[in-house]
C-alpha cells in the first residue's frame, strides 16, 4: 500500500494558455480539485513533487492548502508529448473509508515452463479498495506453469479489502506454445512483403547468387556448343 504524498497547494485566479505557461515556468503545475458534490477548486501545485508523487500509480496525495488538508487521488494527467513533463492535473477527493474503483498493475512473478510464451492481456485490473489502502500492484506467480495455462480475473489473490470490478471469466494471462525461429522469421519476412520493405542482400548471399549465375551461364554455353556440332555434322553429310 501507498502512503500518502504531502503537497502544498496554491490557490489559482488566472488561467488560460498564457497564465498555465507562466505557471510551469516557475516550476508548478495548473491543476483542478473536485469531488463530492464541491464546485471545482483550481490550485497550483510544485512542478518536481507532483512528477514524484505520480511515479505510483493511484498515489494518495495530500493537498495541503490555506491551512486545511484534503485526501485526493489522480483522475487525469497531461503531459507534455516530448518531454514528459505534466502540463495539468485534474484531481478527485476523497475520504478515509470511502470505496473508490481504481485500475492496478498486474505484475508477474518467476518463469514459465521452457518453450512457453505469456501473453498479459491484462496489463492492470479493476478493483474497488478502499481509499487510504490502494494496492500499487497485484502480483501472480508464473513459475513453472505449463503451455495451456489460462489465468482469468477471479484466480487472482487480491488484496484485503479489495474487491474484483472486472468480469470475473475475463483472462489475464494466457500461456501457450512459444513459435519457433522459423516461424518467426517467417511471420517477419511476411510482414514485411505486405508493407514493401526490401533488404540488401549479405555478401554471403551475393556470393550464392554470383555462383548461381556462373553455372547457368555454363549451362547455357554448353547447349549452344552441342547445337553448333550438330549442325556442323548435318552440313558434312550432305
Amino acid at each position: 500500500m501507498s502512503s500518502e504524498v504531502k503537497l502544498k497547494a496554491e490557490s489559482r485566479t488566472t488561467f488560460g494558455k498564457g497564465a498555465a505557461r507562466r505557471i510551469r515556468r516557475d516550476d508548478k503545475v495548473p491543476a483542478v480539485l473536485y469531488g463530492h458534490g464541491t464546485d471545482p477548486v483550481h490550485i497550483t501545485l510544485p512542478g518536481h513533487d507532483l512528477m514524484l508523487a505520480l511515479k505510483t500509480a493511484n498515489a494518495l496525495l495530500s493537498i495541503e492548502l490555506e491551512g486545511n488538508s484534503q485526501l485526493a487521488l489522480p483522475k487525469q494527467v497531461q503531459r507534455d508529448p516530448v518531454k514528459g513533463f505534466i502540463e495539468h492535473a485534474d484531481l478527485i477527493l476523497v475520504r478515509r473509508g470511502e470505496k473508490v474503483t481504481v485500475d492496478v498493475a498486474i505484475v508477474l512473478n518467476g518463469d514459465p515452463a521452457p518453450e512457453t510464451l505469456v501473453t498479459l492481456d491484462h496489463q492492470t485490473v479493476q478493483i474497488e479498495a478502499e481509499a487510504t489502502h490502494i494496492p500499487e500492484s497485484i502480483e501472480v506467480a508464473i513459475e513453472g506453469l505449463q503451455v495451456g495455462t489460462q489465468i482469468l480475473a477471479k484466480d487472482l489473490t487480491l488484496p484485503p479489502g479489495s474487491t474484483l470490478v472486472l468480469d470475473e471469466e475475463a483472462l489475464v494471462v494466457n500461456f501457450t506454445a512459444a513459435p519457433t525461429a522459423e516461424e518467426v522469421e517467417a511471420e517477419l519476412a511476411e510482414a514485411e512483403a505486405e508493407v514493401g520493405i526490401e533488404h540488401d542482400l549479405s555478401d554471403e548471399e551475393l556470393e550464392a547468387q554470383a555462383v548461381e549465375a556462373d553455372a547457368a551461364a555454363d549451362d547455357d554455353t554448353d547447349s549452344g556448343s552441342g547445337g553448333d556440332r550438330e549442325a556442323g555434322e548435318g552440313s558434312s553429310e550432305e
